[in-house]
Parts: C-alpha cells; sequence; structure tokens
C-alpha cells in the first residue's frame, strides 16, 4: 500500500507533468491558451504539424519569430518542478544510517559536536556556541528537546496531510472545471460554425437569386434590342439599294430615269413617314441594387454564464487545537483578481519604513520574503510579495558599529548573508532575519561595492572583490566556506575587472556581472569557466555597465543593464532572448521569486517593482 507521502507526490506529479512527454515539464513554455508544455515538446510538435496547434485544445498558434523558445517561459511550473525535483533526489537515510552517521556535528565549530538545544533561540547548539552568543540562555539536551516536540510535530504534519489533501481535492475540481469548459467551448464553437453556415447559405441563396433575376431581365433587354437592330438593318438595305441602284443609271444616262424615279419615290416616300416611328428606342429595364443595411446583420450574440468552482473550505475543512477558526479559502474579489498580474512598485526617497536611500541588493526567501540592502539608511528592510512592509534591523557588527549593506543573500535556514562596509574594512556578515549577529568574516578592504551569493550546494558563500582604482581595477570572485575560510579564489584568468553581482542558478552554476567589462562570465558548480557574454553597446545581447543578475527556473539569465536603461533576457547559454518591459530608468539589482516573480530596484527613484510576469 502506497504511503500518504508517495500518493501526495504522485498527484504533485500529475498536476506538474507535460500531457505530451507526460513527465514532468522541463522549461516550461506557455501558449496563449494557457495550456503549458515542455520546450523539446513543443517544438517536436510544432515540426510536425502545420499549422502549429496547441495539443490540449487544438486552438492554432502563431509562433514567435524565435520560435518554440520565444514563447513565454512558465516561472511558478518551472519552479515548482525544479523544487519537486530536488525533493525527490534528498537522500532518505534508514534508522540504522541514522545511528551510524550522525548529523551532529557544529557548522560554525566542525570539532564540536551539538549536545545541547537553546530554549530560546530553537538551534541546536555545541559548547563552544554557548559561550559566544547563547550565554545565558536555557538549554536542554536534543533528545529531550525531540521528545517533547515529537508529538506537536507529528500532530502538524498530520495537518499538513489533511491540507494536502484539500488542496488536491481542490485542483481535482479545477481539471473536471476545465474540461467542462472546454467541452462548452467546443459545443459552443460549433454551433456558431453551424449559425454562421446557415445564414452563409442564406446569403448565397438570395445572392444567386438577385443575379438570375438581373441576368434574364438583362436577356430580355438584349432580345428586343437585337430583333430592332436586325429590322432597321433591313429597311437600310433597301433604301441603300434604291439609292446606289439610281445613282448607277444617273452616271450610265440609261433611258429608264423615269421608272427609276418611280421606284425611289415609292421606296422614300414609305420610309419617310414610317421612319420617326420605327426609330423610336425600345422600353428596356436597367438593373439597379439597392443593397440592405449591413450594420443590423447579425449573426448572434454569446451569453457567459458563471461556473462556479468551489472554494477550498468548501470542498472539505480540518481543524485542529492548533488552529481553530482558520479559513483555506483561494477565491477573492473580481477586482483583485483583475488586477493580479499587475506589477507593484513601493518605496521612495526617505529613512521611514517602506522607504529607502539607494537599495543596492536584493534577495527573496523560499518562503517569498523579499529582503533588501538599504544602503544609505545602514539597514536590511523586509516585505511580502504583494509589497507590505513586514520588518527591519540595523545592519551592526560587533562592537556595535554600524555597516552599508551592498548586498544581500539568503541560505537554506533563511538566514542573510550581508556584504558591506564601514569605511575602514568591508565584512560579509550572517544575520538571523531578526539581526542578530551568527558570523563575521573579514574582507580586504577595497573602497569597491561587493555582491554575494549562497552555493547551497556546497555550502559556500561567494563574494565579489574589485581592487585598484577606475580604469586601472581588477577583480575575482572569492569562495568561502560559512567558518570565513578562504577555499578558492577566480576570475582573475579571464580578466574581470569589476565584478558587481554574483548569483548561481539552479545547476549550480556561478554567473557573475562585470560592470567595467560590460560582460557576464559563467562558471560551472565546480567552478571551471565556461563562457561569458555581453559586450558593451546597446544592440541586443550588448550591455553597458551591468549590474544584478538572477536567474529563473528554466536557466534563463535576467540582467540589469544599468547603462542601456533596460532589463535584458538571456537564456542558459548566454543568447539574447528579449529586453524585459519594465520601465525603470536605471535598474540596479534583481531577484527572482519562488514562483516566478521579477523583482527590481530602481536605484534613481529608490524603489522596488514586482513583475508577477515578463
Amino acid at each position: 500500500m502506497a504511503s500518504p507521502q508517495s500518493s501526495l507526490g504522485e498527484q504533485i506529479r500529475e498536476e506538474l507533468s507535460c500531457s505530451i512527454c507526460l513527465d514532468l515539464f522541463s522549461r516550461p513554455k506557455v501558449l496563449p491558451c494557457m495550456h503549458t508544455f515542455c520546450q523539446d515538446c513543443l517544438g517536436d510538435h510544432a515540426r510536425a504539424r502545420q499549422p502549429f496547434e496547441c495539443p490540449n485544445c487544438r486552438l492554432q498558434v502563431t509562433l514567435p519569430t524565435q520560435g518554440v523558445p520565444g514563447l513565454p517561459d512558465n516561472h511558478l511550473v518551472a519552479n515548482l518542478c525544479e523544487r519537486i525535483s530536488k525533493q525527490v533526489k534528498l537522500p532518505v537515510k534508514t534508522p540504522d544510517q541514522s545511528q551510524t552517521q550522525p548529523e551532529n556535528k557544529c557548522i560554525f565549530h566542525p570539532w564540536e559536536e551539538l549536545k545541547l538545544y537553546c530554549e530560546q533561540c530553537q538551534l541546536s547548539v555545541c559548547t563552544e556556541c554557548m559561550g559566544d552568543h547563547h550565554a545565558g540562555h536555557r538549554t536542554t539536551t536534543p533528545k529531550k528537546a525531540s521528545q517533547e516536540r515529537r508529538a506537536a510535530i507529528q500532530e502538524l504534519v498530520s495537518e499538513g496531510r489533511n491540507l494536502l489533501e484539500t488542496y488536491f481535492t481542490f485542483l481535482r475540481s479545477l481539471r473536471d472545471k476545465e474540461k467542462v469548459l472546454h467541452k462548452h467551448r467546443q459545443q459552443t464553437d460549433k454551433n456558431i460554425y453551424h449559425n454562421f453556415n446557415e445564414m452563409l447559405q442564406m446569403l448565397i441563396n438570395m445572392k444567386d437569386s438577385l443575379l438570375s433575376e438581373v441576368d434574364q431581365t438583362h436577356r430580355q433587354n438584349m432580345t428586343a434590342i437585337e430583333g430592332q437592330r436586325e429590322m432597321v438593318l433591313t429597311q437600310v438595305a433597301e433604301l441603300a439599294a434604291v439609292c446606289d441602284s439610281a445613282e448607277d443609271r444617273l452616271r450610265q444616262g440609261g433611258m429608264d430615269l423615269p421608272g427609276q424615279e418611280r421606284s425611289l419615290t415609292q421606296v422614300i416616300g414609305k420610309y419617310r413617314t414610317k421612319a420617326p416611328l420605327s426609330l423610336v428606342p425600345i422600353q428596356t429595364r436597367a438593373a439597379v441594387f439597392h443593397p440592405s443595411d449591413t450594420r443590423k446583420l447579425e449573426l448572434g450574440q454569446v451569453s457567459f454564464h458563471s461556473v462556479r468552482s468551489p472554494s477550498i473550505s468548501s470542498v472539505t475543512s480540518y481543524t485542529t487545537g492548533a488552529m481553530h477558526n482558520s479559513e483555506y479559502n483561494l477565491q477573492g474579489d473580481g477586482e483583485k483578481d483583475h488586477h493580479q498580474f499587475e506589477r507593484t512598485t513601493f518605496g521612495g526617497k526617505g529613512s521611514e519604513q517602506g522607504e529607502f536611500d539607494r537599495p543596492f541588493g536584493v534577495a527573496v526567501s523560499e518562503d517569498g520574503e523579499i529582503f533588501v540592502a538599504d544602503r544609505g539608511n545602514q539597514r536590511i528592510q523586509i516585505f511580502t510579495l504583494q509589497g507590505t512592509f513586514v520588518s527591519q534591523f540595523v545592519t551592526v557588527i560587533s562592537g556595535g558599529q554600524n555597516i552599508s549593506p551592498q548586498n544581500v543573500a539568503v541560505d537554506t535556514e533563511g538566514n542573510l548573508w550581508v556584504v558591506g562596509n564601514h569605511g575602514v574594512a568591508d565584512f560579509a556578515v550572517l544575520y538571523t532575519r531578526e539581526g542578530k549577529v551568527l558570523t563575521t568574516i573579514d574582507l580586504q578592504q577595497t573602497r569597491w561595492s561587493r555582491g554575494v551569493a549562497i552555493d547551497t550546494r556546497r555550502n559556500n558563500i561567494i563574494v565579489t572583490q574589485t581592487m585598484g582604482e577606475w580604469g586601472f581595477c581588477c577583480g575575482e570572485v572569492q569562495v568561502f566556506r560559512p567558518d570565513g575560510k578562504l577555499v578558492k579564489t577566480i576570475g582573475k584568468d579571464q580578466g574581470m575587472k569589476n565584478p558587481e553581482y554574483i548569483t548561481v542558478d539552479s545547476s549550480g552554476n556561478i554567473l557573475v556581472s562585470d560592470c567595467e567589462n560590460s560582460s557576464v562570465y559563467v562558471y560551472d558548480e565546480d567552478t571551471n569557466f565556461l563562457f561569458s557574454f555581453g559586450g558593451e553597446g546597446s544592440r541586443e545581447g550588448q550591455l553597458t555597465y551591468p549590474r544584478g543578475i538572477c536567474s529563473d527556473g528554466s536557466g534563463n539569465i535576467v540582467v540589469a543593464d544599468w547603462g542601456n536603461s533596460c532589463v535584458q533576457l538571456f537564456d542558459r547559454r548566454g543568447r539574447f532572448l528579449k529586453h524585459i518591459n519594465t520601465d525603470i530608468r536605471q535598474p540596479w539589482a534583481v531577484a527572482m521569486a519562488p514562483h516566478g516573480q521579477l523583482i527590481v530596484t530602481d536605484d534613481t527613484n529608490n524603489t522596488v517593482t514586482i513583475f508577477p510576469r515578463y
């Protein structure tokens, strides 16, 4: 019998599977009809079928000039698939393995075991940590703490499973609704075409009838004209003959002129009185078309009737002692739904909550919280993905000295690595989200701005560094362990000058933007140089003083092209895809949220903007 966890996993995979290859989406692309497929699957489908149609609803799709790669990415699906893939790859240890391979070493003091549990900080700590940061805190043993929390954790897990089943029931209802709507769409299309064809046939019949009537009248007119023409030609022939004969006799001087005169008098006399009547034009009827008012022509009307979806709370509900009077409802008012894809901008120059003085860095946690390095105000501010202020803390180091934060990154524990300086020294500092200092790494004083990123696979902290004066500077990227030990330095061999911003993509590749070289450098997870792209200029794919850099779930690379006043999107190989329309004059830092929202800071207006789609 399948476990609840595996059953839920199968349901998740079903929701995130491509209907062509039946596997998890790979580089998901969304069509205008909002159906999503793998990029490679769509490419094969487009090559095999022309014109190109959606495999699900058969809507005919006009591909962009770049083909399938030019279709919009489904960032939400890509990020969800990435999460599922990571969960699948997580090793599951057996009880025997757990006993023989304990993971109880302190990350800050690797030689020490985690023998204590700080109840105040809710962290497992070693004896060295107790002396450093947890002095005076109430402690217990990790085993006792685990036993005390086991029942509560099990209750929360059970509740979470119930809630997950509620959501999956809702998702199944959405699939059923999609099928019903698709069926209604097909039937409505069929009815419209049927009515159109009936009206078209009626118009064709009316057209044929009118043309036939016009043709018949025209034939009658032509018959009458031809009859009159023949009659007149007969009379002309008789008159011409008698005149020609008389002229011949006159020229010959014959003796029968009196007889010729009698013939002329007789014929001319006949037509003299007859001519006015016989030459009167016949009566014909000319056809004139009087069109009806085509503006009144109606094929019909389409009315739209609501097909209600059950809210999550109406599908089923679960309550526990831990969550009374809680509702889980995905329904929203129409106004909110109408604006769900509009950008959100917040901030402005100032030192109050939610205001900024040079927002140099930005990062987003897995929980969807935005962390902004507010350099001029020497603080980190925290916001929701709706732009709502949550909290802030001043960036201080040991001794109470404030530092000006230049950049920020979030580690797997939700703590923040911040790089900055206070005039005479540079630092990389690990804070809790409440602003408590956990670790400080002393860096070389450079007077240049730095970037920071986390390599979650190797648990390394990666920091950029620039030395020298502008025009004669040189740069590098430093890789540290969490305890501050320098592991490796890269970038000098590639001629880096001023690396300011850095990120690590979902494959572990290290991406570095070099402001002075107007280039982006790409290294693999083992820090081997792969390639660079950009180069100074304003053409597609060129950069001018690039700043912030991040990547999305599909591996595409987003670069804040500060000098060209735009944000550019490249694929994972550095090939230009498009300019992202932000209308931001000086884009500075960029970050990608878990569901594919793009966050961009504006150095000129001191604002932060959230783009749900781009």
